[in-house]
């Protein structure tokens, strides 16, 4: 008990700007034992200030041996040296350093917080400490609604916070008027009494006169010490030891974690516009990508589904050679004998033949044009196109060369008026009479745009005869039985037709090749339209750094207050960092929002639109990555300050 808690032996302290060396304290060698009440009293300059400063850890002297409870401070950690000022030092200081977004309450359990202390047991004691000091009725005032005596009784209550032993007050009357600097002075006396070692930095002799022993300094030396002084010698507030109990039993990281979103709420709320900012390119730049996504897909999907619409296990044969151009219609190199030579092809589930050409349909006073299209009663199921009244054409109809015709959907509503049954009635194709047997079911547009339900469909033979008066086809339509076959089939047919007109006059076209290739360009174009958009979210993850580095210039003061109270490196690394992800988050989730709305709005006027999960995630992951990425910087910026530097900051 008779050792000092504080000793310093040939300390010195240097100041370096650039090439300039400036010694502030020359060889101090100073012991301050338990409850002693000490008053360090110089003009301004004099360094009593950086003298405190090294005294309670704010700074570290750059030589000599400064020992606290006979532990040489130069030997600990940084987290250990956050840990010391946490359950060991008070700081109340001239400008008060309270935060000012958060109330004379929150004020007040900053240094509990960083203790780990649980919400219960420290605002029971915040409230017992304000209560103490007289401000039981301004606990939820924030530091502009409350005066200067008041504010410095706040600043008090935080020093008391953790129980530590030893109170520093550098000039806590400065800011003051006579009546709250003698009330401060008192309750500093009062402190001392109760056991707390209490350092007074002041250049006012009258103030320094209520300590109990006192220490001049000039010019960075101590010129005078009146020797120990006598106090009390038993502290009456709960040890630092003795706190164990109030500790959560949580893991350290879920209860930091809880309070630095805690304390970034708390500040974003206090900075509503430049938060809003913050998140509005985030929100941006997530809902960019969802709605891009979105519609990309929904692009591929309608283009897929279209040509999936002709069937993906076909081939499509027409006439002409490879490299010729234009309508292959007119080149006469396919036959039906084709087809049927074709059908005996192993894997060949169909061949079917077709003749198309531009006809007029007319029915009563009503007619138009449409394509005419003679084939065989495969092509319904080679196409997976059922009809949805009557029946399509049968083998019988080919064979006895019957007038028969199947119409599409667009030629019944252009023909019929609504509520007509078109099934029995007479049509006349080029002037034929053709008697409906069938109407087919609603196909849609080609990728390219062509209405495929436009078509009349007649008997390969009735086609060749009254209608067209040829045998060339426009087309073969081959379904395959195995689609992993389809290649080999396809060579099959080649060298066949190669058999046959011993020359190269046609063109095979794989129709699952051409989905692959579309659904690749498609697929393409949606990373291009998500990466369009991903440059907004990139763009509001940079929005997002330069708001939390000018929140960090601004807060540079908080910093030091939290570092003086407490607060470890990764303490101040978390809080800025949980800031830059809440937005970030939040932003997210909003963005996610807006894009799905937009994109809903955009499926209500038509436009192709595919909702599914993994562009959510992605965007929202995303989101995250950037308050992550973006965040760090400012983060680390701040956890790297300099706790004096910081606690002088304007």
């Amino acid at each position: 008990m008779n050792s000092p808690i504080i000793e310093l032996v040939d300390v010195t302290k240097t100041y370096r700007t650039g090439n300039l060396a400036v010694e502030v304290l020359h060889g101090i060698s100073l012991a301050i034992h338990r409850s002693e009440f000490v008053a360090i009293m110089g003009a301004s300059g004099s360094g009593k200030t950086t003298l405190m400063n090294l005294l309670g850890c704010l700074d570290r002297p750059t030589t000599g041996t400064y020992l606290f409870n006979g532990i040489d401070v130069a030997t600990l950690s940084a987290d250990e040296v956050a840990r010391l000022r946490r359950d060991s030092f008070g700081f109340i200081f001239q400008s008060y350093n309270l935060i000012t977004t958060a109330s004379a309450l929150e004020n007040v359990e900053v240094p509990a917080i960083y203790a780990g202390v649980t919400s219960a047991k420290r605002w029971q004691r915040a409230v017992s400490l304000l209560s103490m000091l007289g401000l039981g009725d301004r606990m939820a005032h924030r530091p502009n609604q409350l005066s200067g005596g008041q504010q410095q009784r706040v600043a008090i209550a935080r020093a008391l916070m953790n129980g530590g032993p030893v109170i520093f007050a550098d000039e806590p009357t400065g800011s003051l008027d006579s009546r709250s600097g003698a009330e401060v002075m008192s309750l500093l006396e009062q402190l001392n009494r109760r056991g707390h070692t209490v350092v007074l930095i002041t250049h006012d002799r009258e103030i320094a006169r209520h300590a109990r022993r006192l220490i001049e300094i000039k010019d960075g030396v101590i010129v005078a010490d009146s020797g120990r002084g006598r106090g009390a010698t038993a502290p009456s507030l709960v040890p630092v030891e003795r706190r164990v109990a109030d500790r959560r039993a949580l893991p350290v990281f879920v209860t930091e974690g809880y309070e630095a979103l805690t304390m970034a709420l708390r500040s974003l709320k206090a900075n509503l516009f430049r938060t809003i900012l913050m998140l509005l390119g985030i929100v941006i730049g997530v809902g960019s990508v969802v709605a891009m996504l979105a519609v990309g897909d929904g692009a591929r999907q309608s283009v897929l589904n279209r040509i999936s619409s002709f069937g993906t296990n076909l081939l499509l044969i027409r006439p002409g050679a490879p490299n010729l151009r234009g309508g292959g219609g007119s080149v006469a190199t396919l036959v039906p004998d084709d087809a049927v030579a074709i059908a005996t092809l192993p894997n060949v589930a169909a061949a079917v033949p077709e003749m198309t050409g531009t006809v007029t349909v007319r029915y009563g006073d009503s007619d138009a044009q449409t394509q005419a299209d003679a084939t065989t009663p495969d092509l319904s199921v080679a196409r997976d196109w059922p009809v949805t009244e009557g029946v399509f054409i049968s083998a019988g109809d080919v064979k006895s060369y019957a007038p028969v015709v199947v119409l599409g959907q667009t030629v019944v509503k252009d023909l019929f008026p609504a509520g007509t049954d078109p099934v029995g009635k007479y049509v006349l194709l080029k002037n034929v009479p053709f008697q409906v047997i069938g109407v087919m079911s609603a196909k849609g547009a080609t990728p390219y745009g062509a209405d495929m339900d436009d078509v009349a469909f007649v008997p390969l033979t009735t086609g060749e005869l009254r209608l067209f008066g040829q045998r060339h086809l426009r087309s073969i339509t081959v379904q395959v039985d195995d689609v992993a076959q389809i290649e080999a089939t396809q060579d099959a047919i080649n060298s066949l037709l190669l058999d046959r007109h011993h020359t190269v006059d046609f063109r095979i076209r794989n129709m699952a090749a051409i989905l692959a290739a579309v659904s690749e360009t498609q697929g393409t174009l949606t990373v291009l339209l998500g990466s369009i958009a991903a440059i907004s979210l990139l763009v509001g993850g940079i929005g997002v750094m330069n708001m939390m580095l000018v929140s960090v210039t601004e807060r540079t003061r908080e910093i030091g207050i939290r570092v003086a109270t407490g607060a470890r490196t990764t303490n101040i690394l978390q809080q800025f960092l949980t800031e830059a992800v809440t937005i970030s988050a939040a932003g997210g989730v909003v963005g996610v929002s807006g894009g799905l709305a937009t994109a809903w709005g955009l499926s209500m006027i038509g436009t192709p639109i595919v909702f599914s999960l993994p562009p959510v995630l992605l965007a929202f992951s995303c989101a995250f990555a950037t308050g992550l990425i973006f965040g760090y910087m400012p983060a680390r910026k701040a956890a790297k300050l300099d706790p004096v530097v910081a606690l002088g900051a304007e």
